[in-house]
């Protein structure tokens, strides 16, 4: 940021696990000087407070939420949340998860047991335009490799717009178009006419085949086999 500090006086937490928000409240008060928190329990709730201005200056985001499995909940955040930095803090904090957080738009990545002086040190790089990964994080492949499916389905996946991701969740809850337009209150011929930009966006031919593309991003292709 050309030297600039970002300003980072707000935050939004999502987290639905209340007495972890309360502890978080306090040591983003404590080591990052973020007085004006608010806290969303669901990814709904996070989109729709993003859709309200002021936007906070920094969301702070558990991967692990009722109402997503795995990195979606990250991307269409980031969808959201325009030029809003997401910091993602989790207890999942293996490797594979932590690059894919990052490779999904995440800022930072900072493991839920992690010490306050471990929160200040991310939040004084990102209030310095930097990213902060947890010490120790070794990233899986070569940079200059060629992109594995996963990292395939992450990228595309970051390109739908947030109703296009919302309608891609529901046509993986095996939701008809018929359906899906009743559940969002639009016409059936946007629905299908989203399903075609969504497949489009994928390089896919199906539905089936999208499907596929939003598994790739869920927690147990992320997670090591029989954890």
């Amino acid at each position: 940021m050309d030297g600039a500090q970002r300003r980072l006086a707000t935050a939004l937490i999502v987290d639905d696990h209340p007495l972890f928000c309360d502890a978080l409240s306090m040591t983003l008060r404590a080591v990052a000087g973020i007085e004006g928190i608010e806290t969303a329990d669901r990814l709904e709730t996070a989109l729709a407070r993003l859709d309200i201005s002021p936007l906070p200056d920094v969301v702070v985001l558990d991967l692990n939420l009722p109402d997503v499995n795995g990195l979606d909940g990250l991307i269409r955040l980031r969808a959201t949340a325009g030029e809003v930095p997401v910091v993602v803090v989790s207890s999942l904090a293996d490797n594979r998860v932590i690059g894919a957080a990052l490779r999904a738009g995440a800022v930072g990545f900072v493991p839920k047991h992690s010490r306050r002086e471990v929160f200040k040190a991310a939040f004084d790089a990102i209030r310095a335009g930097e990213g902060f990964v947890p010490e120790g994080f070794v990233p899986q492949a070569d940079p200059n490799a060629p992109a594995s499916q996963r990292e395939e389905a992450i990228a595309r996946l970051s390109l739908l717009t947030r109703q296009q991701a919302k309608i891609l969740q529901l046509i993986c809850e095996g939701m008809l178009n018929k359906q899906i337009a009743y559940e969002l209150t639009i016409a059936e011929t946007t629905v299908k006419a989203h399903v075609t930009a969504i497949m489009r966006k994928l390089g896919v031919q199906s539905r089936t085949q999208a499907v596929l593309i939003a598994q790739e991003a869920s927690f147990d292709r992320l997670m090591p086999e029989n954890i």
